[in-house]
């Protein structure tokens, strides 16, 4: 922002679509600002000095390129992924000029208010590639700027708005005109959402170790505990709010209020039948992304039968990760909360939680389960 602010250009490559084991996800980009400094990553290493290059010629040039990158045929250490796999990268210049829109973006995204950029990353015609408009949730608001016909920018508003609301980046092709049936226009749409959001209840120290495991995630964290002389600011300085309130009573009010989704993570870490009963008994009739309990053997029988006399069903049930972790042998609360997040990650993308020396196929799984990744639950 210091750059577009100050009325200079910079050159911006972005990852707008990956192909088999690819190192980083639609959306993931590189600055080269005008001091010739570079800020973020497109691949983890294997192409940024190509790509630093094209950016320096594209923000000095003004013409924006789609370039793609893979194993050099020759050479892999050449211009290209080791990994195997490959990525498209939009490279364009943004200043004011180009982007007069980016203000209210980052002013979005600072808020914690969704937003969506859609760019022509290709297109029969030059001229059209590198417009973009902003698209927001409501359609009763207009976008900002234009593709080129109103044609184009109301069907891809329209699609817009639906990977927003999913969180998704990724290119969506059209005829030239906007045409559904048709090819020849490409259009990367990249969501900004507010971070997901992960509530751990109980305000023990494992509840510490997972505060600080979840921020490094960049989830918002939340813990809660109805003890206020455990739940303080500063045993929890890694989490972005602590809440003394009863588990149950927090959670159904966050419910009500339209606060959680189906990226929210639920861990319930008291091994209390008092509290986790009653807030585990609201968390798996919400349609949120996981919900995970701690505790042994014997207390996850016990939490189950109880659960059980409360009404749960036996669908219900299944969505809860009990006992909470992969089988790590973690041991300190730093060590669990590995697991854990271990868990949600393997969930959320699809993993088997297994040594990647012990299996075959690609490393990187090409997208997220989609809805709630708790519906991978059957895998283990």
């Amino acid at each position: 922002m210091a750059i577009w602010s100050a009325g200079a250009t910079a050159g911006l490559g972005t990852v707008v679509r990956t192909l088999r084991s690819a190192p980083r996800q639609p959306g993931a980009s590189m600055l080269v600002a005008p001091d010739g400094s570079a800020t973020g990553s497109v691949s983890g290493g294997c192409v940024e000095g190509a790509v630093y290059e094209l950016a320096t010629e594209v923000a000095r040039t003004g013409t924006p390129r789609l370039q793609r990158y893979g194993v050099s045929d020759d050479d892999a250490f050449e211009v290209g992924l080791t990994c195997g796999g490959i990525i498209d990268v939009f490279i364009e210049s943004v200043s004011r000029a180009t982007f007069p829109e980016l203000g209210s973006v980052a002013d979005d995204i600072g808020a914690g208010r969704p937003v969506a950029v859609a760019t022509v990353v290709a297109h029969p015609d030059a001229a059209w590639v590198g417009r973009r408009m902003v698209v927001r949730p409501d359609p009763d608001e207009p976008v900002s700027g234009s593709l080129g016909s109103p044609r184009a920018d109301a069907a891809v508003a329209d699609d817009a708005r639906g990977l927003l609301a999913l969180g998704r980046s990724e290119v969506l092709e059209y005829g030239p005109d906007g045409q559904r049936l048709g090819d020849g226009m490409e259009v990367f749409v990249s969501s900004n959402a507010p971070p997901p959001r992960m509530l751990v209840f109980g305000a023990i120290d494992f509840a510490a170790a997972l505060a600080r495991q979840g921020a490094f995630l960049g989830y918002r964290v939340t813990v809660c505990d109805a003890r206020p002389v455990f739940a303080t600011r500063a045993r929890f300085a890694s989490a972005d709010e602590v809440v003394v309130d009863w588990p149950h009573r927090y959670l159904a009010a966050q419910a009500a209020a339209g606060a959680l989704d189906r990226d929210t993570v639920i861990c319930v870490l008291t091994h209390d039948p008092k509290f986790d009963v009653p807030v585990l008994e609201v968390a798996l009739r919400l349609d949120v992304g996981y919900v995970g309990a701690m505790g042994s053997r014997r207390t996850h029988d016990d939490r189950m039968n109880r659960l059980r006399a409360v009404g749960l069903t036996d669908t219900e049930l299944s969505r809860l990760a009990s006992p909470i972790g992969l089988d790590l042998g973690a041991r300190t609360p730093e060590e669990t909360a590995v697991s854990i997040a271990a868990d949600i990650i393997a969930r959320r993308w699809g993993g088997g939680g297994l040594p990647l020396g012990r299996i075959a196929g690609r490393i990187h799984h090409d997208t997220r389960v989609e809805g709630q990744f708790r519906d991978s639950l059957t895998r283990y």
